[in-house]
C-alpha cells in the first residue's frame, strides 16, 4: 500500500543540506515522480507506512535493463516485515527484464543513457526522502551498474547516507567514469559488497572482493547466488538464499543500531 504525500510535499523539493540536486515528487496512485537536476522525469514507488520508528529508508535501484517493482518483487516483503521504509526507483538505464515496465525509460523513448548518467536519478531519490525527513539517513542498495552509482552517492554525500548494499558491483569500461573501486576508497559509512560464487571464482570479480576488504569494507560470497539483488530470491538463485538474506539482515541491523546511537 502506497502512503499518500501531504500535499505540501507536492511543491518543488529544494535540497538544502549540501546535495546537488534539485527534485520534486508527487503522488499518482501507483508511485512518486522526481525530477533530478538535469530535468529529467523519473517515476519510482514509495513503500511509507507502517515502518518501524527509527528504521532508516531504503533506497533500492534496479540493475540493467530492469524495473524497480519487477526485479524487487520477491524481496520487498521481506523488508517490509522487518519495519522499514522504502523507496524503489525506476533509473533512466532500465528495460523489462524481470518482467514490469520501466515507466522512466518510456518516458523517454528514443532517449539513450550510459550507466554513469543515471547518477542523478540516485540522487533525486536521496534528495527526495531528506527533503520529507531532512534528518533521515537513508541506506542505499543497489544490483549491478547501480551497485557501484549507489557507492558513488555515499562517497559524495556520506553525512546523509546511512550506509551501502552493493550486490554485483559493475566495473570495467561500460562504468568509466564511474568504477566502484576508487570511490570506495575512504569511504566513511559501513558497505556490504555481495558477489555470487559464480562470479567471485573470476580473476576481476575476486580482484575487487579483494580491493573491498583490504579497504576495511564487509565482503560476502553468496552460494548459490545469481547476479545482483536476485541473488535474495529463491526462485532466481536456484536454491536456499536464507544464508544471503542473514548476511544482509544482520547488516541492516547493525546501520539501525548505528543511526539509533547518533
Amino acid at each position: 500500500m502506497h502512503a499518500r504525500l501531504p500535499w505540501s510535499a507536492l511543491l518543488i523539493l529544494f535540497l538544502t543540506l549540501g546535495l546537488p540536486v534539485a527534485a520534486h515528487a508527487q503522488q499518482d496512485g501507483r508511485g512518486v515522480v522526481l525530477t533530478t537536476r538535469d530535468g529529467l522525469t523519473v517515476y519510482g514507488d514509495l513503500y511509507a507506512s507502517g515502518g518501524v520508528p527509527g528504521h532508516p529508508f531504503i533506497l533500492l535501484f534496479h540493475q540493467g535493463g530492469a524495473n524497480g517493482r519487477a526485479e524487487y518483487a520477491p524481496i520487498l516483503p521481506r523488508l517490509r516485515a522487518e519495519g522499514f521504509n522504502l523507496l524503489v526507483l525506476d533509473q533512466r538505464r532500465g528495460g523489462d527484464r524481470f518482467g514490469g515496465h520501466n515507466r522512466t525509460v518510456a518516458a523517454h523513448e528514443g532517449a539513450t543513457f550510459s550507466y554513469c548518467e543515471a547518477l542523478p536519478d540516485l540522487e533525486a531519490a536521496l534528495a527526495f526522502v531528506r527533503e520529507r525527513d531532512p534528518s533521515a539517513r537513508p541506506i542505499l542498495w543497489g544490483s549491478s551498474y547501480s551497485a557501484a552509482l549507489v557507492i558513488q552517492v555515499a562517497a559524495v554525500h556520506s553525512d546523509a547516507v546511512a550506509g551501502v548494499l552493493a550486490f554485483s558491483p559493475a566495473s570495467g569500461e561500460p562504468m568509466d567514469g564511474c568504477r566502484p573501486e576508487p570511490l570506495a576508497d575512504g569511504l566513511t559509512v559501513p558497505l556490504l559488497v555481495l558477489r555470487p560464487q559464480s562470479e567471485a571464482a573470476r580473476e576481476s570479480v575476486a580482484a575487487q572482493l579483494a580491493a573491498f576488504a583490504e579497504q576495511g569494507h564487509q565482503t560476502y560470497v553468496a552460494d548459490p547466488g545469481t547476479h545482483g539483488s536476485s541473488m535474495l530470491a529463491e526462485e532466481r538463485a536456484g536454491g536456499d538464499v536464507e544464508p544471503t538474506w542473514r548476511v544482509v539482515l544482520d547488516f541492516l541491523r547493525d546501520v539501525t543500531d548505528r543511526e539509533a546511537e547518533r
